[in-house]
């Protein structure tokens, strides 16, 4: 409700999510809007084993910042500024080519620990911008260490091994998929996501990140 949105911006103004500053607008401040770190758009998807990847930016700087504040930091409010980035990246990258979203999920225990799902909040604030709502198509069934506190790609994609699995089967079966999570690096976790999705009968699925590292095994 609109109402309800301008009480809560009276009383929790608006922050950019990379620089915190307090800002009229609902999304990024004019400053960090011109200066972000973005992925060029021939450099935006990236397919690694049939997997096609889009990030609107590189994970640095103010935005590697910005993530951890958001993910680590409590900042759930920062997914309402972050949405539309994801958006536009997926609607300019994957437009026509999806018809279900969903996302990453936390296992049950992180959830508790942190209160809040990032990339479900992520997928969510995404599909505003269109008008329609994400499914969760996926469960996390183990609490398995963070990606963040591994190093190479072996041992991430070791880590994530099992750890998902397909809910809503019948959404899943015979749907183009778009996958919502919060950071790209090696890439292992949403490959495993988009192992499962396929297993379950997903004809396609695709995936947009917020960020992206430079290089595979940052």
């Amino acid at each position: 409700m609109k109402w309800l949105d301008a009480v809560l911006d009276l009383l929790f103004p608006p922050k950019c999510p990379f620089c915190g500053k307090v800002t009229e607008r609902t999304d990024v401040c004019e400053a960090c809007e011109r200066s972000l770190p973005r992925v060029p758009d021939a450099d935006t998807v990236k397919t690694e084993k049939g997997l096609a990847v889009a990030a609107p930016l590189y994970y640095r700087g103010a935005v590697r910042d910005g993530v951890l504040r958001f993910k680590f930091g409590g900042e759930s409010g920062c997914a309402r500024a972050l949405g539309p980035l994801l958006a536009q990246c997926a609607a300019e990258r994957f437009s026509g080519e999806f018809d279900a979203v969903t996302w990453a999920p936390v296992s049950r225990k992180r959830l508790r620990r942190r209160g809040y799902d990032q990339a479900k909040l992520l997928a969510e604030a995404a599909c505003a911008s269109w008008g329609i709502r994400p499914t969760a198509l996926l469960k996390k069934i183990a609490d398995n260490p963070a990606q963040s506190t591994l190093r190479g790609e072996s041992a991430r994609r070791a880590n994530v091994l099992g750890v998902y699995e397909p809910t809503n089967i019948e959404r899943i079966r015979g749907a183009r998929v778009l996958l919502v999570d919060d950071v790209y690096t090696t890439g292992a976790t949403v490959r495993e996501c988009e192992r499962v999705l396929r297993d379950a009968g997903a004809a396609d699925v695709m995936c947009v990140c917020l960020a992206r590292a430079e290089a595979e095994n940052s």
